[in-house]
């Protein structure tokens, strides 16, 4: 078992987009649909392997572009550890100062650790300064806990 590591930052408008952030239901529209329900169905099963926008599952980051993936650890102290990391970078941008409190931080890096332990994936996300949005995920492969059906985009 090894985790992998993603990041998105970015506008909150585009985050909210859940379009683009949830895979295409796995029986196109039926028969007889109208032409607008049917190339939107399409448009976002093209789009969603291929947007860089973080899914609603958290295991969905696994069809994403490999080049998304931030880094992958075979340890969940060191994914954890990177995504402190990333938590103290962005912490002066967060728009809530409740969300920067170190011992909160601090919990939330060990928490992390538990739960990758466990097998279990991790998200978290924060309001920016400005209309933005940080998610942060890491995600457990080979296999996934909740879609072991889905294959690791790294190995």
């Amino acid at each position: 078992m090894h985790h992998h590591g993603y990041l998105w930052a970015g506008p909150k408008e585009r985050f909210d987009n859940e379009a683009l952030r949830r895979p295409a239901h796995p029986e196109p529209p039926p028969t007889g649909s109208s032409p607008e329900l049917v190339q939107r169905y399409r448009e976002v099963a093209a789009a969603f392997p291929t947007a860089d926008l973080p899914p609603l599952e958290t295991a969905y980051w696994l069809v994403k572009p490999r080049d998304l993936v931030r880094g992958t650890w075979n340890e969940p102290k060191e994914a954890a550890a990177w995504l402190g990391e990333r938590l103290a970078e962005y912490a002066p941008r967060f728009a809530f100062e409740v969300d920067s409190n170190v011992a909160r931080l601090i919990s939330m890096v060990n928490s992390t650790t538990a739960r990758l332990d466990s097998g279990a994936d991790v998200s978290l996300g924060f309001y920016l300064e400005r209309p933005s949005y940080l998610s942060l995920a890491m995600v457990t492969c080979s296999p996934n806990r909740s879609k072991p059906e889905l294959s690791c985009p790294v190995r």
